[in-house]
């Protein structure tokens, strides 16, 4: 399965226009103008990117997963990191509407990468776009027209800052609109990778990791109520990924919210998220992202 590790190189994919910053690309048609359109079809792929999109389909489905994404006349969407997405040549896309992508990484070190966790429309368990109507819409695309202001503009050191200011409002109200459309229905059963993050996530926030080291995945396993086996390859089923693969995404992703820190030692980093021995933790982070923490930390700050 193939999966992108950069902005650049998903919209690239895509065959979309590069963007304006390395790690967020704004593209809007909600007055005069055309949305560029991506490629007609995909097999199952991967990236470490969130998107958020409004009226982009208006016929086919999206597999997102293992279920089918329904977003029929044209809805608000969003896409998480390192969800299997896949589509064919029988989608249909509007010209109309925008579409938001950022890396990850834009978010790290501020409020909203905890925010974006614990907001659902992001995740598997949401097949179904949110539907909103003309004064929503209207309210929706307010923030975005802000957003795409600040985005084409000479960017300064304000700008990220309040970029990120507005998507969060922009989240807060998706969150709303969101508990109105669903107001009276059940909501669909989590997968297996939501629970197995939520554990991690539980297990991180009681400090465990720290104080009792890195869960081995028999203990995950245990917790959730199934064989180890099942764990793994249902996983491996549902993201193409095995479950040391996401154990160890986990622990990046939250060393890059610690590295941004500057008081904290590399070696002090290590031992928060449960690593005994930090050169280990220190190979492991240069293996998936490219370079070493350190390096990671000099980057950020360039952004």
């Amino acid at each position: 399965m193939q999966h992108f590790k950069t902005l650049s190189a998903y919209l690239h994919y895509l065959e979309l226009p590069r963007p304006e910053h390395p790690m967020l690309s704004v593209f809007s048609a909600i007055g005069e103008g055309c949305l560029p359109c991506p490629k007609e079809s995909s097999p199952p792929i991967t990236n470490d990117c969130y998107s958020i999109s409004l009226k982009k389909v208006v016929k086919g489905d999206l597999n997102y997963g293992r279920t089918r994404y329904d977003f029929t006349n044209g809805a608000l969407i969003f896409l998480a990191p390192r969800q299997v997405l896949q589509w064919d040549s029988s989608m249909v896309f509007e010209q109309k509407g925008f579409s938001i992508n950022f890396h990850e990484d834009f978010i790290k070190g501020t409020e909203l990468a905890q925010q974006i966790k614990k907001y659902g429309f992001f995740s598997y368990s949401v097949h179904e776009a949110l539907h909103l109507s003309p004064k929503e819409e209207k309210q929706i695309e307010a923030i975005v027209e802000s957003i795409e202001m600040e985005y084409q503009n000479n960017q300064d050191a304000f700008s990220k800052d309040i970029i990120i200011s507005q998507l969060s409002t922009l989240f807060k109200y998706a969150n709303r609109y969101y508990e109105r459309q669903f107001l009276n229905r059940k909501p669909l059963s989590n997968s297996l990778q939501e629970q197995f993050n939520r554990q991690l996530e539980d297990y991180f926030n009681a400090g465990l990791l720290q104080e009792n080291g890195i869960p081995s995945i028999e203990q995950i396993a245990e917790k959730l109520s199934v064989s180890q086996r099942y764990l793994s390859d249902t996983l491996k089923k549902e993201t193409g990924k095995t479950t040391t693969e996401h154990l160890q995404l986990y622990l990046i992703d939250e060393s890059k919210n610690i590295l941004l820190n500057p008081e904290k030692t590399i070696s002090e980093v290590a031992y928060a998220l449960g690593f005994e021995y930090p050169p280990y933790f220190s190979r492991l982070f240069k293996k998936k992202e490219g370079l070493s923490p350190t390096e990671y930390r000099e980057k950020f700050k360039m952004n």
